[in-house]
């Protein structure tokens, strides 16, 4: 009686919480860009639903909460398309930021996901009909894992990883703990998180690892070829800044100084004018911003200056996954915030890595290391030390390329179980 008492309680705080969320959204909207594209994005996700969703069909449906989660879930649903090309799946997306930049994504049909309220859960999945639904990694929805269960549709996480501390493994989480109860099975990373599941009696899981390595192996062996950064570096050693935040632009701006036979390419995680502008602040001397260096070389209007920059700023979004095998190290963003973005693309072109302090969430980042094929740091001396032992470290090098080609696979494992 006690614990059905607490789980509706835990219901009711989180429908609380989620009305909450949805007002506090509302507010960021009036000045915050991406919380309008939240708030706009879902306001006829149902029309456009109604116009290109036959629901008479059966569908596989992928949910991803941001890009990151989607190139990571995309060998899955890639793999799945190519072996029954017949399948019609839809995707969607909770943010802005995966939904804007993969809208148009040729084998899928891609919407925002509406919030999670019971009508929502009950109307959008009678909308696609799915045969299956597949979450990538994070994010688990009550009302939409309930009513996939209370429908009888597969459910799969894949690429999951769980830690102790999370609220499913808590004296108080037998509400989240029902939320994974939903689940028919888990595809984990790590036996950590297989022994977590089982520990409170979720035995439905096995230990596939990351498809993240299939994805990012998968993008070395066939590069999109960006002629212009050729032009750009014009032979010389790269330097690949990915995904940085200002706190990374304050330590890497000493570098060029230090290296003028070097180039450097810098991808900021964000790149609203403001922030590019604050680079180009960090770095006075020699920066060009890529979209300048395109439309002169296109008019033929290239200044020999310009040829020589040391620093190439990226203000576009997209080609980071790239731009990696142009470099001979590179530096990844947002260890001075939340954690570090993803250093797998870079390792899995033979890229040592470089990134700041807080990287504990991260089981690469830590084997990297491990192998000598990655440093943290957390000061403008310790980034210039690690540099110095990287620039010219073939092991280093053949490690973290080694690493990621012996870590795939996961993907055939996952598609052996959905497709039975």
């Amino acid at each position: 009686m006690a614990r059905r008492y607490e789980i509706t309680l835990m219901l009711l705080l989180y429908i609380i919480g989620i009305r909450v969320y949805i007002l506090l959204i509302r507010i960021f909207s009036l000045f915050n860009p991406k919380a309008k594209q939240f708030i706009s994005g879902r306001k006829n996700v149902y029309t456009q639903i109604a116009q290109r969703i036959n629901p008479n069909e059966k569908h596989v449906w992928f949910h991803f909460a941001s890009l990151g989660e989607f190139e990571q879930g995309r060998p899955v649903l890639e793999k799945l398309k190519k072996l029954y090309p017949a399948k019609k799946i839809v995707v969607t997306f909770f943010s802005p930021s995966g939904y804007e930049i993969r809208k148009n994504y040729a084998l899928a049909d891609v919407f925002y996901l509406p919030i999670d309220t019971q009508k929502n859960a009950d109307r959008f999945i009678e909308s696609i009909n799915p045969e299956m639904a597949i979450f990538t990694k994070y994010e688990f929805w009550h009302f939409y894992f309930k009513a996939l269960k209370d429908r009888g549709i597969p459910l799969y996480v894949i690429s999951g990883i769980f830690r102790e501390n999370q609220a499913f493994f808590k004296w108080y989480g037998g509400f989240y703990r029902n939320i994974l109860k939903a689940v028919t099975y888990f595809f984990v990373q790590n036996q950590e998180s297989e022994k977590l599941l089982k520990s409170n009696g979720l035995n439905n899981v096995a230990v596939s690892g990351d498809t993240r390595f299939d994805r990012v192996y998968e993008n070395a062996q066939t590069p999109k070829h960006l002629p212009l950064i050729e032009q750009f570096i014009a032979g010389h050693p790269t330097l690949i800044c990915g995904s940085t935040w200002p706190e990374d632009e304050k330590l890497l701006a000493a570098l060029p100084a230090k290296y003028p036979d070097w180039k450097f390419i810098v991808a900021p995680h964000e790149i609203h004018t403001s922030h590019i502008e604050s680079i180009e602040k960090q770095f006075p001397v020699g920066s060009l911003r890529f979209s300048v260096f395109s439309a002169q070389l296109e008019a033929n209007n290239a200044q020999i200056s310009d040829l020589k920059s040391q620093i190439l700023i990226i203000d576009n979004i997209g080609m980071l996954s790239a731009l990696y095998q142009y470099g001979k190290v590179a530096y990844i963003g947002g260890g001075f915030g939340a954690g570090i973005h993803n250093t797998l693309e870079a390792a899995a072109f033979g890229l040592p890595v470089i990134f700041g302090p807080k990287y504990d969430k991260f089981q690469e980042a830590k084997d990297l290391i491990a192998i000598g094929a990655a440093k943290s740091i957390s000061s403008a001396a310790e980034l210039t030390n690690a540099f110095n032992g990287f620039a010219d470290n073939k092991n280093a090098a053949e490690a973290a390329k080694k690493y990621v080609t012996d870590k795939k696979g996961a993907t055939d494992q996952i598609i052996s179980v959905i497709t039975k």
